[in-house]
C-alpha cells in the first residue's frame, strides 16, 4: 500500500508540518496502526478509508502520534484531503468521520483547502503553578480550551518572546490534558500575519508541533475577540513555520492552508 509524507500549511516543500497519510480499504487492528505511526515518527500519521455512499461522511479518518491516538488533528486532515484531491479519489468537498465528529474539507480554486472544524470553548483560568518557569517566560493570561483539544492557551507578552521560547518539556507534560499553545500578537501585521504561536505536546510524544490546525480552533476565537475581526492569519512554528488562515463562524472555525506532497513510497510491513 502507498504511504505519503505531506507538508501541510505551506506551499513549499520542507516547511509547514509534515504528516504521514495512508489510504486503506478498512482499518486494521490498532496495534498495526500505532506501529506504523511510530515508524513514520512524525507528529501525526493519518489513516483513512472510504465509507459506503449515502451516509453523513465519505471517509473514516484517524490520527496517531508515535505513541497514542488523538481526538483532533488539523494538519493531518489537510494532508489527507490533499492526497485525496491529487490522486483523484475525491473532488470538491470531502466529509470525514473522526473522533471529534464530522469534519469537512473543501478544495478551493486557488489551490488551498478549507477545513470546517468545531470552535474550541475558551475559559480563563489561573496560571498553573510552574507554567511560567516551564516555558521560561512571563505569562499574560491563560485559557483552558476544554473538551475539543484539551490544551492550555497561554498568552505571552510579544512575538519575540514566543519565538525565543526554549521550554522544559518534562515540566510542561504535567500541566494540561494534551499540551500548551503559546501565542502573542504579531509585532508587525504588515508582514502578512496577525498573531504567532508555538505548540508543545510532550504528553502525547510531540515536544513541539510545527503547525497545529486544531490549536487554531482556539486561537481563532481568542484573537478575533481581541482584534475585532472574524478572519485572521496565524504564523506558527519555531524551526519550521507555516501559515493558517482562520475564519470564525460561531460554533465552527474554518481553517485554510496549502499542502504539498514531498515523499511517496510503498509500505511493505
Amino acid at each position: 500500500m502507498r504511504i505519503r509524507i505531506v507538508d501541510a500549511f505551506t506551499d513549499r516543500p520542507f516547511s509547514g508540518n509534515p504528516a504521514g497519510v495512508v489510504l486503506l480499504d478498512a482499518f486494521p487492528d490498532d496495534h498495526w496502526l500505532q506501529k506504523v505511526a511510530a515508524e513514520v515518527n512524525l507528529s501525526e500519521t493519518a489513516f483513512a478509508h472510504p465509507l459506503p455512499p449515502g451516509g453523513e461522511a465519505d471517509w473514516a479518518l484517524r490520527w496517531l502520534t508515535p505513541v497514542t491516538e488523538v481526538d483532533m488533528c488539523g494538519h493531518a486532515t489537510l494532508a489527507t484531503a490533499h492526497v485525496l484531491r491529487t490522486t483523484g479519489r475525491a473532488t470538491g468537498t470531502v466529509r470525514f468521520s473522526a473522533r471529534c465528529g464530522i469534519l469537512a474539507a473543501t478544495a478551493e480554486d486557488d489551490g488551498t483547502i478549507t477545513m470546517d472544524f468545531p470552535t474550541s470553548t475558551l475559559t480563563a483560568v489561573p496560571a498553573p503553578e510552574g507554567l511560567a518557569k516551564a516555558l521560561g517566560a512571563d505569562v499574560v493570561s491563560v485559557h483552558d480550551t476544554a473538551a475539543h483539544i484539551g490544551d492550555l492557551l497561554v498568552e505571552l507578552r510579544d512575538e519575540e518572546t514566543v519565538r525565543s521560547l526554549a521550554p522544559d518539556f518534562a515540566a510542561l507534560a504535567g500541566l494540561s490534558d494534551r499540551g500548551v499553545i503559546a501565542t502573542a500578537p504579531a509585532s508587525d501585521p504588515t508582514r502578512g500575519y496577525d498573531f504567532v504561536s508555538r505548540c508543545f505536546f510532550p504528553r502525547v510524544g510531540i515536544d513541539e508541533d510545527p503547525v497545529t490546525g486544531s490549536a487554531h480552533t482556539a486561537l481563532a476565537p481568542f484573537w478575533s475577540a481581541r482584534l475585532g475581526r472574524a478572519e485572521l492569519t496565524g504564523l506558527q512554528g519555531g524551526a519550521r513555520t507555516g501559515i493558517v488562515r482562520t475564519a470564525l463562524r460561531g460554533e465552527r472555525t474554518l481553517l485554510t492552508g496549502h499542502a504539498v506532497t514531498v515523499i511517496e513510497g510503498e509500505l511493505l510491513a
